[in-house]
């Protein structure tokens, strides 16, 4: 069979390189030229240069399926980085590995599972389906495995499912939670432990914090108690710290609250600080440094916010003004994950 020899890449499908990230493609075999012509424009990976992207979504007119894309690393508002595979209306949970976004469950008790490549601009595509379908549970990863936990499909679940992020296919069931919890909204993790912080169980907002190891399977474990209960709450981490940030307290009412713990040790979290704005059904991700939190509803019955906050999670104190999402049309209970996630760089 004749070889393609295009551009000197000896394969039958030579890849060119998409950018100087580290998890950039350039599959094949190249020329020390070509690779100093590629590394003047910017485009040769490049090692230890990680992308720095953040996507939130599904938000937009109804129905909705626009994704947002942010650089982490800088200050400025979203742009449109392409759309979610289904007509959704929110309450979906994402994570990701330091290539893949994944985008799991959603409005009607979705059971679907979606991906994008971080680094490519486009539409969503099918990854495979939930043990059971449901909307809002928590969701985090590390940079093989990416879990989902607890949400609701009809009443509220325990189930805990894992898919492995790299390949496409069902989840497959891992554990149960310490009790069936619904309304989470969020979840982060080290390189090792995913938390779950906050729901609603038996008809209270919860203040409960529960981890697991990501590696293995098996049920949750206790870790401790939230500074406040709340429900639809959003997470960020670093390698060893985590902050729940917003949320709703009951009935309605809106939280600004900002809290944290170290991840790999057990205990109550620690308040951090306060967001620029009261919200719930935000989205929330991460780089090894700075959390950012994306969207939401200021309050019950109100329209959603386009406001994007950041801190740096190694210090303590309030959010800061990051920019704003691309629309002001449906922000609210989206997804959130990022390429550089604390949980897919060394802990």
């Amino acid at each position: 069979m004749p070889k393609r020899y295009l551009g000197n890449i000896i394969t039958d499908t030579p890849t060119e390189p998409a950018g100087p990230y580290e998890n950039s493609v350039a599959s094949g075999v190249w020329s020390l030229a070509e690779q100093e012509r590629y590394n003047a424009a910017g485009l040769w990976p490049t090692p230890g240069n990680v992308l720095q992207r953040a996507l939130f979504g599904p938000r937009g007119s109804s129905p909705r399926t626009a994704v947002d894309q942010v650089d982490i690393s800088t200050l400025g508002n979203g742009t449109d980085f392409g759309g979610v595979t289904t007509h959704d209306n929110g309450g979906q949970v994402g994570f990701g590995s330091n290539t893949r976004c994944i985008f799991t469950g959603g409005a009607g008790n979705s059971n679907i599972i979606q991906f994008a490549t971080f680094a490519t601009s486009g539409n969503f595509a099918d990854f495979g389906d939930l043990t059971i379908g449901r909307i809002n549970p928590a969701g985090f990863a590390s940079n093989t495995r990416g879990i989902t936990a607890g949400g609701q499909s009809g009443a509220a679940q325990n189930v805990i499912d894992y898919v492995t992020i790299a390949s496409t296919g069902n989840a497959t069931d891992f554990g149960d939670l310490t009790n069936a919890t619904e309304n989470i909204g969020g979840g982060f993790a080290s390189s090792t432990r995913g938390i779950i912080a906050g729901g609603y169980y038996s008809a209270n907002v919860r203040n409960t914090i529960e981890y697991v190891t990501i590696a293995s399977t098996g049920n949750a474990t206790d870790f401790g108690d939230l500074t406040v209960p709340r429900q639809y709450v959003s997470g960020m981490a670093s390698a060893t710290r985590g902050v729940t940030s917003a949320g709703e307290i009951g009935n309605g009412t809106t939280s600004n609250v900002m809290d944290y713990i170290t991840i790999g040790s057990t205990g109550n979290a620690t308040d951090f600080g306060d967001l620029t704005l009261a919200t719930k059904n935000t989205a929330g991700a991460a780089n090894a440094t700075r959390g950012i939190r994306a969207g939401g509803t200021q309050a019950s019955g109100s329209s959603s916010t386009r406001t994007i906050d950041y801190i740096t999670i190694a210090s303590v104190g309030n959010a800061q003004d990051f920019g704003d999402l691309s629309s002001s049309n449906n922000n609210d209970n989206m997804a959130g994950a990022a390429s550089s996630t604390p949980s897919s760089q060394p802990s």
